[in-house]
């Protein structure tokens, strides 16, 4: 009896001590960090501000599925500790946000705090933070006014007990998550440069996907003065987002500001085509960029890094490589799997057909320090974005069930060390462990 006791004792204690917590996070995130966000009147032109920055947000992309009404959520993202599932957004007053004043919007979309507990970090408030006063008040308009209430329930997420607590949330967001402020330009930033970095470091949100995270999900870099990591490429979604700094093979470095612009707006342009989450991110979102905002977007991006490359580091095509296919020699490890099964789209010589089939030889993505993206390419296949400006779109097939891992990667190696393209190799094992993870 004593030892039942003593159990009981340690588990009240516990439970105790745990609802204590639900009950100082709760009751300090009402009293800290309020929202000071003042409102304007719902004008046409303020609801059609906002919903242009809906779009800069890419909100569509994450609480708009197929076959449901826009914005009502339902979307599944998988995290570490389970799924969760996306919200409705609409102003249905129920299930939505109809209920919700502008305070409370803001301190949902720049603080993460909602319903009196933290958000999921999946919503990229920690870069939402910087939103400017007067653009958080117009996307709480168009969201108020210009879009259709939808009686869509949530969907419960799928996080057991106890995983599925939300009060170590707030923890983590007091410790991790940067303070919310208004986006000021840094001293001496040119006023173009600083519209671009208000959008890739806020409603842009670039860093969630292409700056890598701490062993506890923080971003290891937030802005440009946190350093190195920051935009310099991440693992996610079974993909490597590559990096948007300058600074040799596997960068964009070679890019202009003119072709990063373009990309933004078409999802392709003479030097690759996008892919993965990329795809969605342009379909809903980087393409109804205004040309101002696209181009201001890439004169910043051309700051990053190192922008004054040596000739050493930038990509100098090699033919030995075209020529030993042209020849009909295909004893390089991986080259006949090219020439069976690449060749057609991409060509002998690696250069493929602009906008259609990217090319190969000099292309960031092949070259990048992290193979994942052409390994997962090859193993469930890529589609063009279908934009306004590239209304067609063209498909790659998967070839997980052609190939095996072996083959993928000798494929994979041929693209990554031929016509010039200097990048590690990668293995068997590693292709596997891409192929466990796309299932």
């Amino acid at each position: 009896m004593k030892v039942k006791k003593g159990l009981f004792a340690i588990g009240a204690a516990g439970m105790a001590a745990s609802v204590a917590a639900v009950g100082v996070s709760w009751i300090l995130d009402h009293i800290a960090g309020e929202s000071d966000v003042v409102g304007s009147a719902a004008t046409p032109a303020v609801i059609a501000r906002g919903a242009y920055l809906a779009k800069l947000g890419d909100c569509a992309a994450c609480h708009s599925i197929p076959s449901k009404p826009p914005f009502s959520g339902g979307l599944r993202m998988r995290t570490p500790i389970g799924a969760i599932y996306t919200t409705n957004i609409t102003p249905d007053s129920e299930h939505g946000i109809g209920s919700y004043r502008l305070s409370d919007f803001d301190r949902a979309l720049r603080f993460g705090v909602a319903g009196g507990h933290t958000l999921y970090p999946a919503m990229p408030f920690t870069s939402y933070r910087i939103t400017k006063p007067e653009d958080v008040a117009s996307l709480y308009a168009y969201f108020k006014h210009g879009v259709t209430p939808a009686a869509v329930p949530n969907r419960p997420n799928d996080i057991l007990f106890p995983l599925s607590m939300r009060w170590p949330l707030t923890y983590w967001r007091w410790l991790f998550a940067p303070t919310p402020a208004p986006f000021t330009a840094p001293a001496g930033m040119k006023s173009e440069e600083a519209t671009g970095a208000y959008i890739v470091d806020g409603l842009g949100h670039c860093g969630e996907c292409h700056t890598s995270r701490a062993f506890t999900m923080q971003l290891k870099a937030s802005t440009a003065a946190d350093g190195s990591a920051y935009l310099a490429g991440a693992e996610i979604d079974n993909y490597f987002a590559p990096s948007l700094r300058s600074g040799g093979h596997g960068t964009v470095g070679e890019w202009s500001a003119a072709d990063l612009a373009q990309f933004l707006q078409t999802g392709a342009n003479a030097r690759g085509i996008a892919f993965g989450s990329m795809s969605d991110v342009v379909t809903h979102s980087t393409q109804y960029m205004t040309p101002e905002d696209a181009v201001a977007t890439a004169k910043y991006l051309k700051t990053l890094g190192n922008t004054s490359d040596t000739p050493e580091a930038r990509f100098l095509y090699d033919e030995r490589d075209h020529h030993a296919l042209k020849s009909g020699d295909a004893s390089k490890p991986g080259a006949m799997l090219y020439l069976d099964n690449c060749a057609a789209c991409h060509r002998p010589d690696g250069m493929g057909y602009e906008r259609v089939f990217p090319r190969l030889a000099g292309n960031e993505v092949v070259q990048a320090q992290n193979s994942l993206s052409v390994i997962a390419i090859v193993l469930e296949g890529s589609r063009t974005p279908r934009t306004r400006a590239t209304p067609a779109q063209f498909t790659m097939p998967a070839f997980a069930r052609r190939l095996s891992d072996q083959e993928v990667a000798d494929v994979v190696n041929f693209v990554r060390t031929s016509w010039g393209n200097q990048a590690t190799t990668t293995s068997a094992k590693e292709v596997s462990r891409a192929h466990r993870s796309a299932r």
